[in-house]
């Protein structure tokens, strides 16, 4: 043990914190689980099975259509899926050719689409054909658009037709093609996230940041009973195109050969069924923990299926965490972590109910401080509160074309997260702040800043700001507070969230709204959020 990393004195017994992480491509290791796995069950979706030796058929099949299409390694391939088998077999097929895949989400409105595609410089966008999510890509206006049908996958709700211009989902037979060498440093995955702004900026992950989480997650699963292990059945009700399923579910799933069974969506009814039928590990955000333990006959529910449960995208309420225990005997596990950390980063132990904001101990290979909030060169000791920094091969390099971003995140090769922490005498972090301005609203990242930029669009409105409230369901809620002009009509809460509906996804609309006649400022003429958070209601 060193006085600069206590936790080995706590560490799960047989875990070597400073053990050496193996990293490869995601190409290697999609191939390594069809060669194991072959007939195994991959992933079930909408009661179909699809085995591992489909899924690489699949992924080589449209692979081939993208490459007789003309995309080329190193281009951008973006992705604006839902949860469907199209999502996995789209992700490797763009790899496959040694493109770099670009998540987008349904969530978001147009213009946020358009905007991602404009940054990310992506020409090529795969998308299905359902109402909800057809036509954003179509007017998202991509130069080369693949669609995907979505009935292919089973029964499910109603489809659109292929627009105009589109190409479905490339699908091509013929002789075996020698693909491009993908090397471990190189860049598969852009992962926007937000930025000082608001605005959206894309973490640059390379196979090797996220072949070494999935190792991460996998030593401290062994080292702590809370492996994947062969006859074990893993739900994912998380949308894959977030950082926290893609990695810590599907890529997990295939390096150890088991069945994802996967939803489209998260519904109580249908995931309480689930696990009646078998599921034994489930990763959720914490408004999902609460719906469960809130569902009406919860507690006549069989659950004894389940083996290993997780929270995260945000902290768990202590007591959903307590009611969930009564009512399973798990402990739920959790951490911390974020997309530039694809996105391992700590646990809790396990065995043990955590504190309020306890997220446990840095993971295998992961390395974390806490550093001064005015001084970021400066390690704190135990007790103290700062800024929490990272390092590891699961950290990015950097934001995609961001290089005065990069220059103030990163101080002598650490991550510099934004969350204020402290370190316990033991090695044990307990969250206690953000430096930034974020809500995190049912694991999802909502910037005020955005919100406040499509308030201000409203004819109605002088000013307005946007801060944090909290919410019994989503953890988070944004609560906006808006000055309106002379003259102005009254503005109710379901009025503004009308207006806002074509402009921000629905995740980022505003909860709460108070009307004010003026907005407090600081002397420099700022408006004063501090004070409206002082004053929240």
């Amino acid at each position: 043990m060193t006085q600069s990393r206590p936790w080995d004195a706590v560490y799960p017994p047989g875990l070597a914190w400073d053990l050496v992480v193996p990293t490869t491509t995601l190409p290697a290791l999609l191939d390594r689980a069809v060669a194991r796995f072959a007939e195994r069950v991959a992933l079930t979706f909408r009661g179909r099975a699809m085995s591992f030796t489909e899924l690489g058929v699949q992924v080589e099949r449209l692979a081939r259509g993208l490459w007789a299409a003309g995309v080329r390694p190193g281009e951008s391939v973006a992705l604006l899926l839902g949860n469907s088998p199209a999502h996995p077999i789209a992700f490797f097929a763009a790899l496959r050719v040694g493109a770099v895949v670009v998540h987008l989400t349904p969530l978001d409105p147009v213009r946020a689409v358009r905007r991602k595609l404009e940054d990310s410089g992506a020409a090529t966008l795969i998308t299905t054909n359902l109402p909800s999510v057809l036509p954003q890509a179509v007017e998202a206006g991509a130069a080369r658009l693949v669609v995907a049908d979505d009935a292919a996958w089973g029964p499910g709700g109603a489809t659109l037709p292929l627009p105009p211009g589109a190409l479905e989902m490339l699908a091509l037979d013929g002789p075996e093609i020698a693909w491009p060498e993908a090397s471990p440093d190189d860049p598969a995955l852009l992962q926007y996230t937000g930025g000082t702004t608001g605005h959206p900026r894309a973490a640059v992950l390379s196979h090797a940041n996220l072949t070494s989480a999935v190792a991460i997650y996998e030593a401290w699963g062994a080292g702590t009973g809370r492996e994947i292990r062969p006859n074990d059945r893993v739900l994912c009700v998380l949308p894959l195109f977030h950082i926290y399923a893609l990695t810590a579910v599907l890529l997990r799933c295939l390096a150890t050969g088991v069945e994802m069974v996967l939803h489209e969506r998260f519904a109580v009814e249908a995931v309480l069924a689930a696990i009646e039928a078998g599921v034994t590990h489930m990763n959720g955000v914490p408004t999902m923990w609460i719906a469960m333990v809130n569902a009406p006959g919860v507690e006549r529910r069989n659950l004894r299926s389940l083996r290993v449960v997780s929270s995260g995208g945000a902290g768990l309420p202590h007591e959903v965490g307590t009611r969930f225990f009564a009512l399973t005997g798990l402990h739920m596990g959790g951490g911390w972590g974020m997309t530039e950390t694809s996105p391992a980063g700590t646990n809790l132990l396990p065995g043990r109910a955590a504190a309020p904001g306890e997220i446990g101990v840095p993971l295998p290979g992961v390395d974390i401080r806490v550093v001064a909030l005015e001084d970021p060169t400066r390690a704190l000791p135990p007790g103290e509160a700062g800024e929490l920094a990272v390092r590891g091969p699961n950290v990015t390099r950097g934001y995609w074309q961001r290089p005065e971003e990069n220059a103030a995140a990163f101080v002598d090769g650490w991550f510099l997260t934004g969350d204020v922490a402290r370190m316990e005498p033991d090695g044990r972090f307990t969250i206690v702040d953000r430096k930034k301005d974020m809500i995190i609203s049912g694991g999802f990242n909502v910037y005020p800043r955005a919100i406040e930029e499509a308030i201000h669009e409203h004819p109605d409105v002088a000013e307005a700001a946007v801060v944090g409230v909290a919410d019994a369901y989503r953890g988070q809620a944004a609560k906006a507070y808006v000055c309106l002009r002379p003259g102005a009509a009254e503005m109710t809460l379901e009025g503004l969230r009308a207006f806002l509906a074509e402009r921000l996804g629905r995740h980022e609309l505003p909860s709460a709204l108070e009307v004010r006649d003026a907005l407090p400022h600081t002397p420099v003429g700022k408006i004063a959020k501090r004070e409206l958070m002082e004053t929240k209601g």
